[in-house]
């Protein structure tokens, strides 16, 4: 719906998908209906014209179309949409390996497909072939030498923005700090400053354990604290965090306070893998979003052929061919970029963002980093299947190992033993 909508942002277009997605849980109505109703509660005098008269749709929604020609409407989209995953999901299982799967949409649950895939000894790795939605991208990116000055103002636009929260909150909070948490050597009580911080974290009361000094430092430097930047500039990553922090420095990002002063073009994407050995920290990677519409210069329908093999250093990756189309503005996106990364971006993370070194022909491409021979040809047969329209979801789940067939085999025994002891029994009480 989001898509059909062009990624709007209304509010109350966000709001009645997300009241809707909860309640389809429990209810026997389909999306669409959930949806409309929703949007009808939280916009009354809104026409759903307003939302869907995209270039999209521009052949079945005009600015005069009903709610009831609409609602006609998306529910043609999403049955497409529906049956279109359908497919891709039973190309990837095919290839895939799976023994005789079962694969069925449910045709009394709108949006619902079960899959049944016997023999399944790795559940994880099914998950991510289910559930993953194969949107490659390639994208233009900065040099993180040009963001960087923007994004070291960060810590003063925090420290501005909790230092207000004191002021306002100072009197209404000092009776319930007072209350809640008692002040004590081992124990102060926590600051309006500090609850907003925890508050944009999600956690409250968090750090308590720290000591005075870390917790000084993390006040005085609540970004840098946990991002450290890529001081030396060089290609598009702007910085590393650790895991546990990543969405910490995204509810960061979402503050229109830290980056209006950003450049209007810049998108920040996280790296799909961790560069350390521990695998803890993550790159941050400034993306440009050159288009109008917001949308990569090229995305994965120019793919053609994808196959998983070995780079120059041995190391699994994905091959791609792309179709003339593609493989011409390919050229042209490369010969644009020397001296340039271009990421490759696949479901919102960056996968690699090799250096353009020279204008590339034919429509050939690959994907590195930190994949197993496994993972290169899930991958593969990702892309060669197609993207879905939008990800799957795993909203069920059951696991049936060979412990089941195990212990129908000793229940059959058992009965088998108790049945023989009774007619023993009764021979011999005859």
């Amino acid at each position: 719906v989001k898509a059909l909508a062009e990624n709007k942002q209304d509010d109350a277009l966000n709001k009645a998908i997300e009241n809707a997605s909860a309640l389809q849980i429990s209810s026997q109505d389909d999306f669409v209906t959930l949806f409309v109703r929703e949007y009808r509660k939280l916009a009354p005098e809104a026409n759903l014209s307003g939302l869907f008269a995209t270039q999209r749709l521009k052949d079945k929604v005009t600015q005069r179309s009903t709610d009831s020609d609409i609602e006609k409407v998306l529910r043609e989209e999403i049955n497409a949409a529906v049956t279109n995953s359908y497919n891709v999901l039973r190309t990837r299982i095919d290839r895939f390996g799976v023994v005789q799967p079962n694969i069925q949409q449910l045709k009394d649950r709108m949006g619902r497909i079960m899959v049944e895939l016997p023999g399944i000894k790795e559940p994880e790795r099914v998950r991510k072939l289910l559930q993953g939605s194969a949107n490659l991208e390639f994208w233009e990116t900065y040099h993180a030498r040009d963001i960087l000055p923007y994004m070291q103002m960060t810590d003063t636009r925090l420290r501005t923005l909790l230092a207000g929260v004191d002021e306002e909150d100072a009197e209404r909070t000092a009776e319930n700090n007072a209350e809640v948490s008692p002040s004590s050597p081992d124990n102060p009580s926590m600051s309006a400053a500090d609850s907003l911080a925890a508050a944009l974290s999600g956690e409250k009361n968090a750090n308590t354990k720290n000591t005075a000094s870390a917790a000084q430092y993390k006040k005085e430097y609540p970004f840098t604290s946990i991002f450290a930047f890529n001081t030396g500039g060089q290609g598009p990553v702007v910085g590393y965090a650790n895991y546990k922090d990543t969405a910490q420095v995204n509810k960061y990002f979402a503050l229109r306070e830290i980056t209006g002063e950003f450049p209007r073009e810049l998108r920040l994407k996280w790296g799909v893998s961790a560069v350390d050995p521990q695998g803890q920290t993550f790159e941050l990677y400034a993306i440009k979003a050159r288009e109008k519409n917001g949308k990569a210069p090229l995305e994965g329908d120019v793919i053609s052929d994808a196959n998983d093999g070995y780079d120059q250093y041995s190391k699994p990756c994905v091959n791609m061919s792309m179709n003339n189309d593609g493989a011409r503005r390919w050229a042209l996106l490369t010969k644009q970029n020397i001296g340039n990364s271009v990421a490759i971006v696949l479901d919102g993370y960056v996968y690699s963002a090799p250096n353009v070194n020279s204008e590339i022909t034919g429509g050939r491409s690959e994907i590195s980093g930190h994949f197993t021979a496994e993972e290169a040809k899930d991958l593969a047969n990702v892309l060669k299947a197609g993207k879905m329209p939008a990800p799957a979801r795993i909203v069920q789940e059951d696991i049936v190992g060979p412990s089941l067939g195990q212990a129908s085999i000793n229940a059959g025994i058992f009965s088998f033993i108790v049945a023989l002891i009774a007619l023993m029994l009764f021979m011999c009480s005859i």
